[in-house]
């Protein structure tokens, strides 16, 4: 069984909801499972709805509102006479009733702020932003269903059983496996990535690319054949081109490479999605919803990426520490210890480590804000000097011509070179 995955961008608008239609159409649509992320930026538009609920602000019912108005102007858009799509089509959508499913959604949530009691941020999070991959795939089943794709829509609450950690829950396997296997092995189904739910039936969401491991999920609970993600790029690039004016599609990448990549910090997939792929050798592929045709890159078990190029990630606004003993001692693996606790509680990310005799270099991400607050707390045992808004850059299969074209023109704080990785951090 196939496992497709589209995200938001490609469900945006009604435009895109058709062109979803037409990759299937395209592709072929026997033995599938469908995942679908919210529609555009509805999941911002959820969190900016939390956010004025959590302050008192009556307004967020005017913003339920106006996600709800949003949502029933892509349904009219679907519902416009297109070249491609039959007036037969159209006419069944205009009479399956999707408009009051999506206000019986928007008055679910309503409902569950009204009645919300609960002060953990992380539980109403989980119940609020659900609703937006509820919308997409009522709206995009409705549209398949009309155009002749007789899909089943699943609710993956019902499928996917995790724990109780709201924002990032653990998936319980057995019995997730169970479930899936039961409700849809053998069947053309659509249903919601990101979410599943807990053993009490609250909604829980799966963390950051919640929705890709949501399919990988699916795969290999049914034992799929492959997996395939699609974007509106051409698949895995060596580069970001919206930073490097030369990039290579990659073709093949082997699990762990990819692993590396996303360890380092590419866009590509997490390594939560490839882990359950890799234990069975499902292969992913990444594919461009605009060209379906086009072989794009799958990622699988082979050993080296293909073609064999240098790889370059780059990861802006970073912090450089350097910290020392302030009596010259040596920096041991106490200190090192100490050093990551303080890291690990002012929730830093870290890029890069590199140590001496006498001192702990590093490359950190401050998501938080909270430099100050580390540098002060390290600055009572340490000697501290640190530069801000360095890149990070790494390059993984470097060659003497990768060497030279990330060094021209920078100032280098540190370089590190390991095998096949190379990093620097520059001050630009």
């Amino acid at each position: 069984m196939r496992i497709y995955k589209f995200g938001g961008a490609s469900v945006k608008d009604a435009a895109g909801v058709r062109n979803v239609l037409k990759v299937l159409q395209t592709m072929g649509y026997e033995n599938l499972g469908i995942v679908v992320s919210a529609m555009g930026k509805t999941t911002n538009d959820l969190e900016d709805i939390i956010y004025s609920y959590q302050k008192n602000d009556p307004a967020y019912l005017d913003l339920i509102d106006h996600l709800h108005h949003k949502h029933e102007q892509i349904i009219e858009g679907l519902e416009m006479p297109v070249e491609g799509i039959e007036e037969l089509c159209l006419s069944r959508f205009r009479e399956s009733g999707i408009k009051k499913d999506i206000k019986s959604i928007m008055e679910s949530l309503k409902g569950e702020m009204l009645r919300n009691q609960s002060r953990n941020y992380s539980f109403l999070y989980d119940q609020v932003v659900s609703h937006g991959e509820l919308l997409s795939t009522k709206i995009v089943a409705a549209f398949f269903n009309a155009c002749g794709i007789p899909v089943l829509w699943k609710d993956a609450r019902q499928l996917i059983k995790t724990d109780r950690k709201y924002r990032d829950a653990g998936v319980n396997w057995l019995e997730s496996e169970k479930l899936i296997a039961n409700s849809c092995q053998g069947q053309l189904f659509i249903t919601q990535g990101f979410i599943g739910s807990d053993d009490n039936g609250f909604t829980t969401t799966l963390g950051r690319e919640g929705s890709d491991y949501t399919a990988a999920i699916l795969a290999y609970c049914l034992n799929g054949s492959g997996v395939t993600i699609w974007k509106d790029v051409p698949g895995v690039l060596n580069a970001d081109p919206r930073v490097f004016e030369q990039t290579v599609l990659l073709n093949k990448i082997p699990y762990n490479e990819a692993i590396e990549l996303a360890f380092y910090g590419a866009s590509v997939i997490h390594p939560k999605t490839l882990q359950p792929l890799q234990g069975k050798e499902i292969p992913l592929y990444v594919k461009s919803f605009i060209h379906p045709r086009n072989e794009g890159t799958v990622i699988t078990a082979v050993e080296t990426i293909e073609p064999l190029t240098p790889c370059y990630i780059v990861r802006k606004n970073m912090v450089f520490l350097k910290i020392s003993s302030r009596d010259f001692s040596f920096i041991g693996e106490n200190n090192i210890s100490d050093i990551f606790q303080e890291l690990s509680s002012h929730k830093m990310q870290v890029g890069l480590i590199q140590n001496s005799a006498i001192s702990f270099s590093l490359c950190v991400e401050d998501k938080y804000a909270k430099i100050n607050e580390l540098l002060k707390d390290l600055e009572l045992r340490y000697k501290v000097s640190h530069v801000e808004g360095v890149a990070l850059y790494t390059v993984r299969h470097y060659d003497g011509d990768a060497i030279e074209f990330i060094e021209s023109g920078k100032s280098v704080l540190l370089k590190q070179r390991a095998q096949e990785t190379l990093q620097l951090v520059v001050k630009e």
